[in-house]
């Protein structure tokens, strides 16, 4: 990195601010990307962590001037390789950016920095008592900002949605240092291009967010876990759309299989609740009170009984609860040491039985075992390619190009909620036509005429 850009970045941040120590910056270089799968980083790298706006867009100024390019870096939490650097660049930290600033109880809105974790925007609007904040992605530890730019899913977005139906207002800093705000604490909004939208799944190459305002929701009251076993994955996977088509929309609505949970529950040193059944359906029901929930659980338990389930278990009380869900958020931490790559394909939801048919038959043609779990009401699921002797396996493009075809030939995409990134760019021209590809370039040079944000990424 040039001197001269060292000495800049100092004079806009300050020099606790400016790291070059690479003892300092190595947890800065890569994400949750599988190894095997991550593209590898350089370190001929700086680290910033500018404390404001104002900051940001002189370090951008700077970036334009110079031709360096810049990564925006928020928890590291991504899974696709969008936060690491390939080439020699500034890395644009926002965790001092974490200020919660404005809740706004009567209009069920909550305004922060785009580096507050998630979980201490939970916190926050907990203490309001009678507001949330719907979305669950997973890691609590990623941040707000973070969130946006990769739209992310979880396992509530079946019936709250992802991170795009929250964002009404955003400050954000262009590529060339500009300024801008848009959006705000309005519900509609039909003022020219929503260039708001642009920004959410960009995956940091459209701009920095470094505020954000999202819409909250009232508090369920009560909440309680159903877990519905069945013999097989063809009477659990085609007991769903027969739920929701009877107006029972859960918190979340999971699919996982025995052997694979077990294995979850061991890694955390639990022991998993139900003793009978092969597949299992995990719903978090919410409801005003506790009789809410109890007609709520036997009118779903009756859909699914007359669709082969087992009997259910029934959990209200909060440990049981936290415990069911930790064994199923763990599952990606008890296979990541032996993952090469995690997907995320998503079909509509009534083709995911037959997604995971086809995957089971892939794993049969390649001799290997592949893992698959996921949010079974939404058609998105997560295929682990495994590795083999600790590395990745020859097959593993081959094979994955496989399954995103297999995906793509049910109507679906080859990512629902991780991103492109790097380790899927070279998938895009499989899953988007090149007219599509070209509209894309031609917006990313609109927002960034000298591709110095997040160059080869996401498109």
């Amino acid at each position: 990195m040039k001197d001269k850009v060292i000495d800049k970045l100092v004079s806009i941040a300050g020099e606790d601010w400016v790291i070059q120590d690479l003892d300092k910056i190595e947890g800065y270089l890569y994400d949750e990307t599988p190894e095997p799968a991550s593209p590898k980083a350089v370190e001929e790298v700086v680290v910033v962590k500018p404390k404001d706006s104002e900051e940001i867009s002189a370090v951008m100024e700077l970036a334009n001037e110079q031709g360096v390019p810049v990564i925006p870096r928020g928890a590291g939490t991504g899974l696709c390789g969008a936060a690491i650097p390939t080439e020699p660049a500034i890395i644009l930290s926002l965790e001092r950016l974490n200020d919660i600033k404005d809740l706004d109880e009567d209009n069920l809105m909550v305004t922060c920095e785009a580096g507050v974790p998630l979980e201490s925007l939970f916190e926050a609007v907990d203490e309001t008592d009678h507001l949330f904040f719907p979305p669950h992605p997973g890691d609590e530890g990623a941040q707000v900002g973070g969130l946006v730019v990769e739209n992310a899913g979880g396992a509530r977005a079946v019936k709250y949605g992802v991170m795009r139906n929250y964002v009404k207002g955003m400050e954000v800093v262009l590529p060339t240092g500009e300024e801008v705000q848009l959006g705000g604490k309005v519900l509609k909004n039909n003022t020219g291009y929503d260039l708001m939208h642009l920004l959410m799944g960009s995956e940091g190459t459209l701009g920095i967010i470094t505020e954000v305002t999202l819409r909250l929701y009232p508090e369920a009251k009560e909440t309680a876990t159903l877990l519905v076993p069945f013999e097989n994955r063809h009477d659990a996977m085609s007991a769903v759309p027969e739920v929701l088509k009877e107006g029972h929309v859960p918190l979340a609505l999971e699919y996982v299989e025995r052997k694979l949970i077990e294995e979850s529950a061991e890694h955390l040193g639990k022991s998993w609740p139900a003793e009978e059944g092969e597949a299992f359906l995990i719903l978090i029901i919410t409801g005003k009170n506790e009789e809410e929930i109890f007609d709520k659980s036997e009118t779903i338990v009756e859909v699914f009984t007359e669709n082969g389930a087992l009997e259910p278990l029934f959990a209200q009380r909060r440990k049981e609860q936290e415990s069911i869900l930790d064994i199923r958020s763990n599952i990606y931490t008890a296979l990541e040491e032996e993952t090469t790559d995690i997907l995320d394909v998503t079909v509509p939801p009534a083709e995911v039985g037959n997604l995971m048919d086809e995957i089971e038959d892939l794993a049969e043609e390649y001799n290997t075992n592949i893992p698959v779990y996921g949010h079974a009401a939404d058609g998105n699921v997560h295929p682990h390619i495994m590795n083999v002797n600790g590395e990745a396996p020859e097959y593993f493009e081959d094979l994955k190009d496989e399954i995103y075809e297999t995906a793509l030939d049910l109507g679906g995409v080859i990512t629902g909620e991780h991103g492109i990134g790097e380790t899927r760019i070279k998938n895009l021209p499989m899953a988007l036509s090149e007219e599509e590809r070209v509209l894309m370039g031609k917006i990313k040079e609109v927002f960034d005429p000298n591709g110095v944000l997040n160059p080869g990424k996401a498109v």
